[in-house]
């Protein structure tokens, strides 16, 4: 059967609306379409690629498993959950782990997991959520509520309620809206789809502080920012702050879909057998890769790795910018980057994105004004110069055409 982009409109609901060509194949951070043309890859499928494409072993531990067990449902256990969870304990501050499909579904059970703690421990009244204008979640109506963008929330009806918002980075914000009826704080600690918002590190430790005195739970949402693109495993590690509860997806399985919420044993315990569930969570394929793709990124080659490729994408940016002055700003940390596009060039990264895919590189937007990178942790330093390159000729080619 002949597919084609047309293909597309035809057969599936118009709630996406992607590029005009079509990848077939990818290897390392280069991809190539269906008539053969070649792309780098910036975009890592929304910081999802975190080894490349097709990375060997990657494939190994998929065929590997995929030759012995392929889904249990959770009614039986299998073994290769139950070593990733292990590792991931050993590797983080958590006692126990549960076992999703993606980062909204980790989420959803984050959210629900504090409100059913909060119930347990403290009564019905205590069942506030605070989360941060800017902020995302996933697209649950539960989580797109707790993201802090209406734009994503509106027009499905009535929302969740006992959700409210304040800036990020804003403490004094924060303080006048936490009390003692607040049950949980959702934060990312870099802000990614905000438009790559690193956090003010004494903000963070002002909310930790506070959680603690309202007996609130923090939770980390590191479905962006975790499995080394920060150069830590996981960014709450660089700040000196501790969640109560963590969930992670995207870069966890290499591409593979599962997610995780992480917490410790004594908040764990409030959901019990049958609280919350998922038919594809633990999966044995998922946990199989993902414990693969743990050990590569878990190692302090790779994690120093990632900050060595940050100055050279932070080098050869700052190049770029001399010669066209369209960013304000680069933002972010490792392998999750934001150029925040200057007064000029306001409302104009989705032109930024579609330049440099008629360069033949793939990139991100996060938001109207930041154009964002979340390439391999592995990609080859070539890789990084050629794709800047190529971005430099799609930066020329906005600027010119004014």
């Amino acid at each position: 059967m002949n597919v084609t982009r047309a293909t597309f409109d035809d057969v599936m609901v118009p709630n996406y609306n992607p590029a005009d060509m079509v990848p077939v194949r990818g290897e390392g951070s280069r991809v190539w379409d269906q008539d053969g043309a070649e792309y780098i890859d910036f975009a890592g499928g929304i910081a999802v690629n975190v080894l490349g494409h097709c990375h060997p072993e990657l494939v190994k531990a998929l065929n590997d498993q995929g030759n012995k067990l392929w889904h249990l449902s959770n009614v039986f256990t299998n073994e290769p959950a139950l070593r990733l969870a292990k590792k991931l304990n050993d590797a983080t501050f958590s006692d126990k782990v549960y076992f999703a499909n993606s980062g909204a579904e980790a989420n959803e059970a984050a959210l629900k997991l504090a409100r059913r703690w909060a119930l347990d421990k403290h009564g019905e009244d205590k069942n506030q959520i605070i989360a941060f204008n800017k902020g995302f979640h996933g697209r649950t109506f539960f989580t797109v509520t707790v993201g802090g963008q209406a734009a994503y929330s509106d027009g499905f009806g009535p929302k969740p309620g006992a959700v409210d918002h304040c800036d990020y980075n804003d403490l004094a914000a924060f303080e006048a809206l936490i009390s003692d009826k607040t049950c949980a704080v959702m934060m990312e600690p870099l802000q990614g789809e905000g438009g790559i918002i690193p956090p003010d590190v004494d903000f963070v430790k002002g909310v930790r502080e506070l959680c603690d005195k309202h007996n609130a739970l923090l939770i980390f949402d590191e479905v962006q920012s975790g499995v080394g693109r920060t150069g830590h495993l996981y960014a709450y590690m660089g700040l000196g702050v501790t969640p109560d509860i963590l969930t992670t997806a995207k870069s966890l399985g290499g591409g593979f879909p599962i997610g995780a919420m992480l917490t410790t044993a004594d908040i764990a315990a409030h959901l019990k057998p049958g609280t919350h569930g998922s038919t594809y969570g633990g999966n044995p394929l998922a946990c199989a890769v993902a414990e693969k793709a743990l050990d590569i990124i878990n190692q302090p080659e790779v994690l120093e790795g990632v900050l060595k490729k940050e100055a050279l994408f932070r080098e050869l940016l700052s190049a770029i910018n001399d010669k066209y002055n369209v960013f304000e700003e680069v933002r972010g940390q490792g392998m999750l980057l934001g150029c925040a596009l200057n007064e000029k060039y306001q409302g104009r990264a989705r032109d930024f994105m579609m330049a440099a895919t008629k360069e033949h590189l793939m990139c991100l937007v996060a938001g109207m004004n930041v154009i964002r990178f979340a390439p391999s942790l592995v990609i080859p330093d070539e890789d990084i110069k050629e794709g800047l390159a190529r971005f430099e000729r799609a930066v020329a080619a906005v600027v010119n055409a004014e």
